[in-house]
């Protein structure tokens, strides 16, 4: 149970839903009674298939910019493509980040970055960070 908690709570930590996966993740990893790199691994995978979502969002997005509910004017999704025409697909290698990281998924998909190359970035960023927040827990 705890671990489709924590998956639950990376996943929606991934997307525009506010979610803590960070605290649930240390408070297993204290708890001793949980596999840490299953953990590790648990969180990634979610915060990976959230930021998927992301990236599928910003992929069909923008056929609907025209509509009034859209959540983003146009200056603003204007420069949102710049800084990805500026700094690529390695970009993507930001979504760690709080506030920044979760649009730079929508962009990702916004841009039409290949999915293959996005996964393998975000996987690797997520990956990194809870492998980092595992450690630094431990030490």
């Amino acid at each position: 149970m705890a671990y489709a908690g924590l998956f639950l709570a990376a996943f929606l930590a991934a997307t525009i839903l506010p979610a803590q996966s960070e605290a649930i993740l240390v408070g297993l990893i204290l708890s001793n009674d949980y596999s840490i790199y299953l953990l590790v691994w648990v969180a990634t995978l979610g915060n990976s298939l959230g930021s998927l979502v992301n990236w599928y969002i910003g992929r069909y997005l923008e056929q609907f910019r025209d509509k009034a509910w859209f959540p983003v004017n146009t200056t603003n999704l204007k420069r949102a493509q710049n800084f990805y025409q500026k700094y690529g697909a390695w970009s993507v290698l930001l979504s760690w980040l709080p506030l920044i990281g979760d649009p730079l998924t929508v962009i990702a998909g916004l841009m039409r970055m290949p999915l293959l190359p996005f996964i393998l970035l975000v996987i690797l960023a997520k990956g990194g960070r809870y492998l980092a927040l595992a450690y630094l827990t431990l030490s």
